[in-house]
């Protein structure tokens, strides 16, 4: 979330976990967590951050992130994932079905 422009102390981001965490396993999966910053992005009200926020995953700048993409960042966040689980958050946030994430795919979860 750092890397995203958020810098919340350990008890606010145990709070936004328990508030995001739909499954009440404990730990926040990808939807969860577009889910939290789409209303930490919301909260501040800027279409600009939003962007921002889009640009730290899609790192090659084509306007969509990809498989390798995510998994890069989610790496970088201390997530290690296998493919089948980045393949699944890409299924779930994919809207249209192209195997990526658009911009607009982006802002709606």
């Amino acid at each position: 979330m750092r890397s995203l422009g958020q810098n919340q102390t350990e008890a606010e981001l145990q709070d936004m976990i328990n508030e995001v965490d739909a499954d009440g396993n404990g730990t926040i999966d990808f939807p969860e967590f577009l889910n939290l910053m789409a209303r930490k992005m919301k909260d501040t009200d800027s279409e600009e951050e939003l962007k921002e926020a889009f640009r730290v995953f899609d790192k090659d700048q084509s306007g969509f992130i990809s498989a390798a993409e995510l998994r890069h960042v989610m790496t970088n966040l201390g997530e290690k994932l296998t493919d089948e689980e980045v393949d699944e958050m890409i299924r779930e946030a994919d809207v249209n079905g192209d195997g990526q994430i658009n911009y607009d795919e982006f802002v709606k979860l």
